[in-house]
């Protein structure tokens, strides 16, 4: 499964809602770490069908990265069941990420 850019109007139906566990990266288009990290979240989607992977562009998307705390980007929220499972900061490599995915 490809990463999705969703925004906030979809976020309720394609995140709270989903029958499977969804990694949400808060990003924007301007942010090198940002930039470094979309890759490694394909890769992740494409070896993890079982997960659905989202990014959501905090400068167009402001009031959903602050009601998840979002202070720096990249941040990945996990989420799963609509219940918040893991708050990660800053960039990771392919094995960090998914060892998020629990």
């Amino acid at each position: 499964m490809a990463v999705e850019h969703i925004s906030q109007d979809r976020f309720k139906e394609v995140v709270l809602n989903s029958d499977k566990p969804v990694l949400v990266d808060f990003f924007a288009t301007w942010c090198g770490p940002c930039r470094q990290l979309a890759p490694v979240l394909e890769q992740v989607a494409s070896d993890h069908p079982e997960v659905r992977i989202v990014k959501i562009d905090v400068d167009e998307n402001p009031a959903l990265a602050q009601q998840y705390g979002v202070m720096s980007i990249p941040t990945l929220v996990y989420i799963k069941n609509g219940n918040t499972v893991s708050v990660t900061v800053g960039g990771r490599p392919k094995s960090a990420i998914e060892a998020l995915l629990v």
